[in-house]
């Protein structure tokens, strides 16, 4: 008797608690069926259709809850990829950038090389080919000064080598 006085009372606050629960759920609908955009589609003829086919419109929003999960997986999957992309994209062009910029200071160096070549061979060059007309120049002009004081330069007499002629007969 004692244990049956416990399960009423507490048959009556599961009652009084279901009972809550239905007013808040039908307090929720009415709040849903009062939106006027809901309206505006329940007016429409997929809404109307819908209204008629029960078991459609259970279908189609378990079908709409159910996809919900792999469509946001699939979405940023999509931006996570565009992310990385983009990001790839940028570290793609700063490798290719520094690559083309250490092949440019390579090239740079070389051509630095090249140039000091290029300048020591023609300083040489200079260096050589003026002391010669230098030196062709004043042997020149001392044979002018030497023309117009009457004194021409006289070419030494061959000198004969007796040794060389030693072994030959004429």
């Amino acid at each position: 008797m004692f244990g049956g006085f416990t399960v009423v009372a507490e048959d009556n606050n599961m009652s009084k608690e279901m009972q809550e629960l239905q007013k808040q759920w039908h307090s929720m609908v009415q709040s849903i069926h009062s939106n006027s955009n809901v309206v505006a589609f329940m007016n429409s003829r997929v809404g109307q259709y819908l209204d008629d086919h029960p078991f459609v419109a259970l279908s189609l929003l378990m079908f709409i809850a159910v996809s919900a999960i792999p469509v946001a997986f699939f979405v940023f999957f999509v931006v996570a990829t565009a992310i990385m992309a983009c990001i790839g994209v940028i570290v793609m062009e700063g490798v290719v950038i520094v690559i083309g910029g250490i092949a440019l200071i390579c090239v740079l160096c070389g051509l630095g090389a090249l140039s000091l070549g290029v300048s020591g061979v023609l300083s040489i060059s200079y260096v050589v080919l003026s002391a010669l007309v230098n030196y062709w120049h004043a042997s020149r002009s001392q044979i002018r000064k030497q023309e117009s004081n009457g004194n021409l330069p006289q070419k030494s007499p061959p000198v004969l080598d007796l040794a060389a002629n030693n072994g030959k007969t004429e």
